[in-house]
């Protein structure tokens, strides 16, 4: 039985290098790519050369509010924006982990489930985000 029940090393695998080729297509600055599972444990992780040293902190976090709340990191900006006490909670009660700042993207199965998240830095929120929703689809799975 080959029954899916979470995110797959190659398929984190496949999101990250998808997610890399993306930003050099866009000619975006040097960036970092983490893929998260569904408990906010890294599976795949990158820091192309000349990214800050920031980057992958920065990823990981956007990542792992991503998994966490499974919506775009987009989303939870805005949501942020509108309710800045219960964000601010979340990011103290999480050691600072998470981070509501777009450039990330839950990661689910074809079924709908939520199966991990995938953040990058680099570029704008926008770009960062552009680039992780490039690598889910890249891998058969679907950006939320």
């Amino acid at each position: 039985m080959n029954e899916h029940h979470g995110l797959k090393l190659a398929e984190a695998n496949a999101i990250l290098a998808a997610a890399l080729a993306a930003a050099r297509a866009a000619g975006m600055p040097p960036v970092a790519v983490a893929v998260l599972d569904a408990a906010g444990h890294p599976v795949a992780l990158q820091r192309e050369d000349g990214a800050s040293m920031l980057r992958v902190d920065i990823a990981l976090g956007k990542a792992w509010a991503a998994a966490g709340m499974g919506v775009a990191s987009g989303v939870l900006h805005k949501r942020a924006q509108d309710n800045p006490v219960f964000f601010n909670a979340l990011a103290s009660s999480s050691g600072g982990r998470f981070i509501p700042q777009a450039g990330a993207v839950a990661i689910r199965s074809q079924d709908g489930r939520v199966v991990g998240a995938v953040g990058a830095s680099g570029g704008s929120g926008a770009e960062d985000e552009a680039i992780c929703a490039a690598g889910v689809a890249a891998a058969g799975l679907v950006a939320g």
